[in-house]
């Protein structure tokens, strides 16, 4: 797993088009009216618009979203320091986590200068462009003295949060911690091992909390900070205390807390028996804790720990705190980003680990049931709620320290804003990912023969969102699994055409003969058929062998549909079989059918493609509001198919009153709520957007799913195909492996219905 971790951690920021983050216009521009509105004439009046009220800055330009990740590379991770060239692939990757988690534009800036009055100077300079500012990666103790100033200098929010984001999170799991101990902050002795940044942060935040001086030991690599020490600098001195103790061994004895921030091992099991009952530790070095997880739950059943580590309980994650306290910050337009703020950001977090946790986050860390607990004091990273709490919280502690200039009045309808930000997409992709995750199903790769095929089927195996079953020849499979260094090591082969499975070709054709026998199909036909893995395949879910099965990567979508409905045939309710693509965008999932199957279909086949469909989006916990499609509106043309259209909208409003659903009507009034309300108030739809396309034929619908998916700043996911006895699945001919990979997971999600109903 490590080795194709890292080889696929190289190609990941290789490949494709180089890094992780890029430039996206969010304007018009397509002529020449739209340019020179974007620039010569057009940007002349905002221009001297700003110079007369620098504020309005905010208005006309990105600043208000703009955040500056900034380094020199001298403190980069564990790797220390590098140089600004190599830390870029970091400040990349904290863009990118800025703009997932809370939409936040990024640009990462690596500046090679070790001098801090320049370093300050150069920042000062570019301050104007951004709307914050998070330095990254730059060593003690010119960290100190090079936010201090800037925070003095610039009247923007600016956090270094190698500092404050482990201090903000791990304040959020002291609080919590000694609620579950029964302790109180002003009560605890504290040892904090290593004298950094991060830890001289968290100790300060901690004593804003309420933790005492006289109880704190801070240790750096020479040993205890106290009063003797002729080596400490400025940062150091504060923290040196008046003791005898001089080594860890000798502070841990009796404290309550540990907070470690140094090196891996240093935290021995006689040290951990000799802390107080109920100890706290946040054991935070990575990769390797100051004490093994393991090890120390072992050693203490009475011990609340931590670590930087996500297979462990109570991982400290700097993400659970930056994007959502930049957000608040930004939303505001905070001024700085001061202490009051950042104790808002944790005890919103800590408040947060006390609620039920939603199911998404249960699945996606394997856990039944998560509780707050001693396994439980900070939420998850992915918990959906986070920028909904967090933020706001930032944001009145902004506003109640007269720090922002911009103050929210409507707090729901801020959060509402906050909840639409990112969308429903990641939540729908979650779903999906948690569901395989949680039960991951049998899938046949009938295309095995194919580098791509095989390496969707590593990613799937390695990540245990499925069992892929490779169907094709197996010495061809094995040659490009070893050329290309795939780790698919236990993933079964089936060669169809192998003497091996002559038995199971012979029951397949007895079994296809009895069901086609009467469709002009002979025994010697059937025995031919089951050389071919498009009938294979198919068959191995039909007799139960496997649960899915995944066609069509080198095939026509026709060919491949025929021989899965021959196979293993529509559902019994079901007059045909239709396709659905899931697009996902900003403004969340929409669902298009029937865009690979039916060409032409009547109204009865309408009316069953629209009721399929409906039961996929409520799969997802979507309610479906659907549109059916047509160049006319109610009516406003008359013709054939118009006249087919209404046939539709009326069967589905008497046969089912609760579906929203109306028609006919052109794709914008679907997609635009306010021009629907205004010209069509009496619509079923009630004024709001279209969440599910039904399209009126199948050219139609191909040829607007493959506008969508090539043209817009879209996620594509399908065809899915809705309608079928057991589950089975098409590809279209030549998906990429990140297509193969969700088409993977939608049969194992599939598959997981089919087995509950």
């Amino acid at each position: 797993m490590d080795k194709l971790f890292r080889k696929d951690a190289f190609n990941y920021h290789a490949l494709g088009r180089p890094g992780k983050i890029e430039v996206i216009p969010t304007k018009p521009y397509s002529t020449q009216r739209d340019l020179s509105l974007a620039y010569s004439p057009g940007v002349a009046d905002p221009c001297l618009a700003i110079e007369k009220n620098k504020d309005d800055v905010y208005k006309y330009t990105a600043k208000g979203n703009l955040v500056a990740v900034i380094s020199n590379g001298t403190a980069v991770l564990g790797l220390g320091n590098i140089g600004a060239e190599a830390g870029k692939p970091v400040m990349e990757g904290k863009g990118l986590l800025f703009k997932i988690f809370a939409d936040i534009d990024v640009f990462d800036i690596e500046i090679d200068e070790t001098d801090t009055d320049k370093l300050i100077q150069t920042v000062k300079a570019i301050a104007p462009t951004f709307g914050g500012i998070n330095l990254e990666d730059i060593k003690a103790p010119e960290c100190f003295e090079i936010e201090t100033r800037l925070k003095e200098e610039l009247d923007i929010p600016i956090m270094h949060d190698d500092q404050h984001g482990t201090a903000i999170i791990t304040s959020a799991g002291l609080l919590n911690a000694l609620e579950i101990v029964g302790k109180k902050i002003g009560d605890i002795k504290i040892v904090v091992n290593g004298a950094g940044a991060s830890s001289i942060s968290c100790t300060s935040l901690y004593l804003r909390l309420g933790a005492r001086p006289e109880n704190i030991i801070m240790l750096d690599s020479k040993g205890v900070l106290h009063k003797g020490r002729t080596d400490l600098n400025e940062s150091k001195k504060k923290f040196a205390v008046d003791t005898p103790l001089r080594t860890l061994a000798e502070a841990v004895k009796g404290v309550d807390m540990f907070l470690g921030l140094s090196v891996g091992g240093v935290m021995k099991k006689d040290m951990l028996l000799s802390m107080a009952d109920n100890p706290i530790v946040f054991a935070l070095a990575n990769p390797t804790p100051e004490i093994a997880y393991d090890e120390a739950v072992e050693t203490r059943s009475d011990l609340v720990m931590a670590t930087g580590r996500s297979d462990f309980p109570n991982q400290i994650n700097n993400v659970l705190g930056f994007p959502f306290i930049f957000r608040g910050a930004l939303d505001v337009r905070a001024s700085e980003i001061n202490e009051e703020m950042k104790l808002a950001a944790s005890r919103a977090l800590a408040e947060l680990a006390k609620e039920p946790v939603p199911e998404e986050v249960n699945i996606a860390f394997k856990i039944q049931n998560l509780k707050f607990g001693r396994d439980y004091i900070i939420p998850k990273p992915m918990d959906p709620r986070l920028i909904e709490r967090v933020a706001p919280a930032v944001a009145k502690a902004a506003m109640e320290t007269g720090v922002a200039r911009q103050p929210i009045t409507d707090w729901d309808e801020y959060i509402e804003e906050l909840q639409n930000r990112l969308g429903i997409t990641n939540k729908l992709k979650m779903q999906v990912r948690n569901a395989c995750i949680r039960s991951p199903k049998r899938v046949v790769l009938a295309d095995a023969q194919r580098y791509k095929m095989l390496k969707a089927a590593e990613i799937t195996w390695n990540e245990k969102l499925a069992t892929p079953v490779l169907l094709g020849n197996e010495e061809v499979i094995k040659s490009i699994i070893k050329e290309n260094k795939l780790e698919l090591e236990g993933v079964e082969i089936i060669d169809n055409k192998s003497d091996e499975q002559k038995d199971r070709r012979r029951e397949f054709a007895r079994i296809f003969y009895e069901k086609h026998q009467r469709d002009g199909v002979t025994m010697t036909a059937a025995h031919d058929m089951m050389l071919h893995r498009h009938y294979f395949g198919p068959m191995l879910v039909e007799t139960g062998y496997a649960d899915s099965v995944l066609l069509g990567l080198t095939r026509n979508y026709p060919d491949s549909i025929r021989s899965a409905i021959q196979v293993i045939g529509k559902r019994s309710n079901c007059r045909t079989v239709s396709a659905m693509y899931i697009i996902n965008t900003k403004r969340g999932p929409f669902f298009l059918s029937d865009c690979a199957v039916n060409e032409n279909p009547s109204a009865d086949d309408l009316c069953d493609i629209i009721i399929q469909t409906a039961e996929e989006v409520k799969r997802f916990k979507i309610e479906p509001r659907i549109a059916l499609l047509s160049y006319s509106n109610f009516g406003s043309f008359k013709g054939e198919l118009n006249e087919r259209l209404r046939q539709v909208i009326e069967t589905m409003h008497r046969d089912y009153p609760e579906m929203i659903i109306d028609g006919e009507m052109q794709a914008n009034f679907a997609l635009d709520a306010d021009l629907q309300k205004e010209i069509f108030p009496f619509s079923k739809l009630n004024g709001k957007q279209a969440n599910t396309l039904i399209f009126p034929n199948l050219s139609s619908a191909n040829i607007a799913q493959k506008i969508v998916a090539e043209f817009s700043d879209t996620e594509s996911i399908g065809p899915i195909l809705n309608g079928m006895n057991k589950p089975a699945h098409v590809l279209r001919m030549g998906s990429s492996v990140k297509e193969i990979v969700d088409m993977i997971m939608v049969a194992v999600m599939d598959a997981g219905k089919k087995n509950t109903q």
